[in-house]
């Protein structure tokens, strides 16, 4: 419990915002479930990736590649991270309820590169309580053009 109340400490109270308070546990799991998927790219860790994601992922990625179901969808991950090497952060933003057992989490998804150089992005993460955990089902990346 003590760490439960740290962790609610840390995060903005921009993150918490829509959320209502019995929902508060359920944030920070997600919280936690994307701080392991980012951590699974990092480490090339497969086995985490594949306990994290529903048997029908999809991605959508910023090139415009559809990776459909979860080995298509590891695959791609990690000849993305061995074709664009660099430090991948996701900074949750914001955890919309879509009910009690389905989320949106739109996080901040920045990519630096060996030479210092940021990639500012943005992930959308579709998230189910699936068999008692939260489970990433969809992923949508985008990169802001700066245009209107």
């Amino acid at each position: 419990m003590k760490n439960l109340i740290w962790i609610l400490l840390i995060f903005p109270s921009i993150t918490f915002s829509q959320i209502k308070p019995g929902q508060k546990e359920d944030a920070v799991r997600i919280h936690q479930l994307i701080d392991q998927y980012s951590e699974a790219r990092e480490k090339q860790d497969t086995v985490l990736l594949k306990s994290i994601l529903t048997e029908d992922v999809d991605q959508l990625v910023s090139s415009g590649e559809w990776r459909s179901g979860i080995r298509e969808a590891v695959d791609g991950m990690l000849r993305s991270s061995n074709t664009n090497p660099g430090i991948r952060k996701l900074q949750v933003e914001k955890i919309k309820f879509l009910s009690d057992e389905a989320a949106l989490v739109d996080c901040r998804y920045i990519i630096t590169n060996t030479a210092g150089n940021e990639q500012n992005m943005w992930s959308s993460f579709v998230v189910v309580f699936h068999k008692r955990n939260w489970k990433i089902s969809a992923i949508r990346n985008m990169r802001p053009t700066g245009g209107n």
